[in-house]
């Protein structure tokens, strides 16, 4: 039986703060995701951050005790009040029983999550490279060109894996047909899906799927890390990360937390969709993540009844844009009725209808973004990033 967030707050009114008022009626409570997996966040003042971490651990340990539950992710966030500075957001901490990411994978070495001794990103273990598939703005089908990406790299012979970084909204689950949740390997780590080839994972296999991930920055930036560091990815030649829409905490996390390879920026060809394109390429560029290119999606509209085309989004605009920053034009995907209905029945095209024209289209960008990787497009390591005020 499925583990209530009822049930979760009623363990944590037994944890007091430190001035003694039980939990749920401090205010410091995020939205709780409940189930085998929990998932919440407390939110403190940054000058009473060190006296709210043992009630942190003790929450932990208090929800852990309920039975059926798995294993429990309690994010420790701190923030100035208001004319104090700037957000001071407290070290996001690991499930309960699970080592904290650094040097040599125990606890108390290296410099926090992803870092080594040497202060920079590190890599995944066993992941020889990591690329991002972003967009500026949602819907124009980001998702659907990371999944028949990876796809289309797969076919060029690569083991590769696919990372949904999308927190608040998951689409894998979805795309890929996944309704199994990953097992838990020694109650510390996720082993992922795997469909069609593909290693999977998304927070999307942990939550009910419309349940809301009503969550700050830190708690994000969290489970990022750990869907990086605490899951048996194995050996891969390449993971694809479909990101969130935008240039927020996802972006910056992944930029921080490890070296990318590149990005690799979806849009459609109209000037709404590429003044967006244009900022999430500026973004990359701005953290020292090279721009694999950039690709047109929903570039065409061919009748299926009388042949004609049709610009619906107009035409050209991605590869005008690519010329224009001087970063690679990938190619484009036309809006078809066919990867629409695949995508939505969990059926990606180029799995499921391999010798078609539309899976033709993803092969050939997989095939650019591998050449651009095998020319050093995407050999930059990614430094640390610093906000300007």
């Amino acid at each position: 039986m499925a583990v209530t967030k009822e049930q979760v707050l009623e363990s944590l009114g037994k944890v007091a703060s430190p001035d003694g008022t039980p939990l749920p009626k401090t205010g410091t409570l995020s939205d709780i995701v409940a189930g085998d997996k929990v998932f919440f966040s407390l939110s403190v003042d940054a000058s009473v951050v060190q006296a709210w971490e043992p009630v942190r651990k003790r929450a932990e340990e208090a929800v852990k005790a309920i039975p059926g539950v798995q294993s429990v992710m309690v994010a420790l966030t701190a923030e100035r009040k208001g004319g104090q500075g700037a957000a001071a957001p407290a070290a996001a901490r690991p499930p309960a029983g699970a080592a904290a990411p650094g040097a040599h994978g125990r606890p108390g070495h290296g410099h926090g999550p992803g870092h080594g001794h040497g202060g920079g990103p590190t890599g995944v273990p066993g992941v020889a490279a990591i690329i991002a598939v972003a967009s500026g703005k949602g819907g124009v089908g980001k998702s659907t060109t990371a999944v028949n990406l990876a796809l289309g790299l797969r076919d060029l012979g690569m083991k590769v894996g696919i990372l949904d970084a999308d927190i608040y909204g998951p689409s894998l689950p979805k795309l890929l047909a996944i309704k199994e949740k990953p097992e838990t390997i020694g109650g510390t780590r996720l082993k992922p899906i795997s469909r069609y080839g593909l290693t999977v994972m998304s927070i999307g296999f942990l939550i009910e799927e419309e349940t809301p991930m009503i969550w700050r920055g830190p708690m994000v930036m969290s489970a990022l890390t750990q869907m990086l560091r605490e899951v048996e990815w194995g050996t891969l030649d390449i993971m694809v990360v479909d990101m969130p829409p935008g240039t927020g905490d996802a972006q910056l996390t992944m930029a921080q937390q490890v070296p990318l390879k590149g990005a690799v920026i979806v849009s459609t060809p109209q000037d709404l969709a590429l003044i967006d394109a244009r900022r999430g390429i500026a973004m990359f560029k701005r953290v020292n993540v090279p721009v694999l290119g950039i690709v047109e999606n929903m570039s065409m509209f061919i009748c299926p009844k009388c042949g004609t085309r049709s610009d619906i989004f107009g035409h050209g605009g991605a590869r005008h844009e690519a010329e224009r920053l001087g970063v690679p034009f990938l190619g484009e995907v036309p809006l078809e009725m066919t990867i629409r209905e695949t995508s939505d029945a969990g059926l990606p095209i180029v799995a499921t209808q391999p010798d078609g024209p539309q899976a033709a289209a993803y092969r050939a960008i997989a095939q650019r973004v591998r050449e651009q990787l095998d020319t050093g497009g995407g050999a930059k390591p990614a430094p640390k990033i610093v906000i300007e005020a």
